[in-house]
């Protein structure tokens, strides 16, 4: 038996040193509100998603891997990736790519103010 889930990524969690500093972050690059609670053990910041079941991602007060060393987390864009890669340095982050095409869209890559791994996508 082969296991082919609807979605193979079911939820991702971003490790963030100054929660509010990274809500402000991630608000402006990705025009988003993302909702501050406090439901487990620490409180986080959870990513909207249009459907209540769409897979989804918070931040939480961790200690983030070494700068560009730890996983990527693709994330949708709001526009085209370049008006968003324009976003991430105005938010105080940094791109380390151009922007790469393959047959499921374009993406680049940039790093988070703690120096958490992005990829920002658009199909």
């Amino acid at each position: 038996m082969t296991h082919t889930p609807e979605h193979f990524a079911v939820w991702t969690e971003i490790p963030v040193t100054d929660l509010d500093r990274s809500i402000a972050f991630y608000n402006a690059v990705f025009s988003t509100k993302l909702q501050k609670q406090d439901a487990g053990p620490n409180e986080a910041a959870f990513f909207p998603t249009s459907d209540p079941a769409g897979v989804a991602a918070h931040l939480y007060p961790g200690k983030p891997a070494e700068r560009g060393t730890g996983a990527t987390i693709h994330l949708a864009c709001p526009d085209t990736v370049e008006a968003t890669m324009d976003r991430v340095i105005d938010a105080g982050g940094q791109v380390v790519s151009e922007v790469i095409t393959i047959p499921a869209g374009r993406f680049a890559y940039c790093l988070d103010p703690d120096g958490n791994s992005i990829g920002l996508f658009v199909r």
